[in-house]
């Protein structure tokens, strides 16, 4: 078995946290995960200090690392960003669409379908987050498809510590009314759709729910 490097723990504990597997407020041990990874701590240091600048994990002095529980006020402001980028994004995949590109985005919604009728929750959470990411590909925007992969990665957090009730089912719904607007070449709805996606993700989140810890530190603060 090859060693761990450092992109490989952030994408393994990047993973872990956007799938649901490790939850807010949950303590990061450096010699723990070193262990794991078969690396050292300075290794692990690395890794989590890009996770840091990447805001799932949030260093306290004399403590250590915990994954990120962003406030209300991150929450509502991350997904402001989401809606400015991914309505120019539409535009920008219209102006760039093409029968492949819009076959591409078709085949990544019927995993969606696919996974909704399945059981396995991590796939469907992923695949639901990824659309958002595909677009961005497919629009010809490596830059845009970098930024939104990582708002949709604070996002995934965001969702596990307020969504109401499972939101997947509508959501992917609208993926799918969304990309019959842009076969249309209907720039002016498909633009009120995404605009309409995010607020309902968003409207879906209860900002006074009691957000459980496994942090017995944070617990008792």
């Amino acid at each position: 078995m090859e060693p761990s490097t450092t992109r490989t723990i952030v994408d393994a504990l990047t993973r872990a946290i956007v799938e649901h597997r490790l939850q807010p407020g949950t303590k990061l041990a450096e010699q723990k995960l070193a262990d794991h990874f078969g690396v050292s701590r300075t290794l692990v240091r690395q890794a989590l200090f890009q996770l840091v600048q990447k805001h799932l994990v949030k260093m306290e002095p004399a403590r250590g690392a915990f994954v990120a529980a962003p406030t209300v006020e991150e929450a509502r402001q991350v997904f402001q960003v989401r809606r400015l980028l991914e309505v120019e994004m539409v535009r920008e995949f219209l102006r760039n669409q093409t029968p492949a590109r819009l076959k591409a985005l078709r085949e990544h919604v019927a995993q969606e379908k696919a996974a909704m009728a399945g059981g396995d929750a991590t796939e469907r959470q992923q695949l639901l987050g990824d659309f958002h990411v595909r677009m961005a590909e497919l629009a010809d925007n490596a830059v845009l498809a970098q930024i939104l992969r990582d708002l949709v990665s604070r996002s995934s957090l965001i969702t596990l510590m307020y969504q109401r009730d499972s939101f997947e089912a509508h959501s992917q719904e609208e993926h799918v009314e969304l990309i019959k607007a842009l076969a249309a070449k209907d720039e002016k709805r498909a633009v009120k759709l995404m605009e309409e996606h995010l607020l309902h993700v968003e409207e879906s989140l209860a900002f006074d729910r009691t957000v459980p810890t496994h942090d017995i530190a944070l617990a008792l603060a």
